[in-house]
């Protein structure tokens, strides 16, 4: 397998990224039409804690951190490092020396859709991590690959230099040309949820406050007593 290190990518800018921060993944990915989900199945490895900063690409062969070596001379102040592989591998491919290197450049954090190891570490020295796997299987350096190129995780395509946002709910891309406006649209979302808020806690309904119960209505959902319930399910 050959490759490339692209050097000097396009970033978000630096304000659009630290704004975004302050936002959830979920509230991030509504502003965005629910996109920009990398799946499910990236979990952090520690909980409370939120990042975002560009990403700085890799692609790996399977049981192959080579590249992840390559791409930490690519990395700097505010990045996140996003690995994946070219088939689905769970090796622990990311650990904590690796962790080291990166917190000494300024990196924020690494994603991965394979695996990571000495998790408890990476909590001690506040290394944040979200991965598909947790496994102490080690790897080898064998196999070229490339870094700072574009990748997909769960077919989410994710480029260098795009935002990536992640939280105890998961991990979440911004292209980087829709930075600024992905953070107007969260803070619009944000201002709405506010107002829901505040009419919940004054005892308002969803049904009545998004007009569910036309909805309800239309699709047939009826109200009945119990007793009317019950009498019905007695006479069948």
């Amino acid at each position: 397998m050959s490759g490339v290190i692209v050097t000097n990518p396009p970033k978000a800018d630096a304000k659009d990224v630290d704004a975004l921060a302050g936002f959830g993944v979920a509230t991030v990915s509504e502003a965005m039409g629910r996109t920009g989900l990398l799946g499910p199945e990236i979990r952090p490895v520690q909980q409370g804690v939120r990042v975002a900063g560009t990403a700085v690409t890799v692609l790996s062969w399977p049981g192959d951190n080579l590249m992840i070596h390559a791409a930490v001379e690519q990395c700097g102040e505010g990045d996140i490092l996003v690995v994946t592989t070219t088939s689905p591998s769970t090796d622990g491919m990311f650990g904590e020396l690796f962790a080291t290197a990166l917190q000494q450049r300024g990196v924020r954090g690494v994603v991965t859709n394979a695996g990571i190891r000495d998790t408890q570490e990476l909590r001690d020295m506040g290394f944040a991590a979200w991965a598909r796997a947790v496994s102490s299987q080690g790897t080898v350096k064998a196999t070229g690959g490339s870094v700072n190129v574009p990748i997909a995780i769960d077919g989410q395509v994710v480029r260098p230099g795009d935002v990536i946002l992640a939280d105890d709910d998961g991990v979440v891309v911004v292209p980087r040309e829709r930075a600024r406006a992905t953070v107007e649209a969260s803070e619009a979302r944000e201002a709405k949820e506010a107002k829901t808020r505040a009419a919940f806690i004054d005892g308002q309904l969803g049904l009545d406050r998004y007009g569910l119960r036309d909805t309800l209505k239309r699709l047939g959902v009826e109200y009945r007593t119990y007793e009317e319930y019950a009498g019905e399910g007695a006479g069948s």
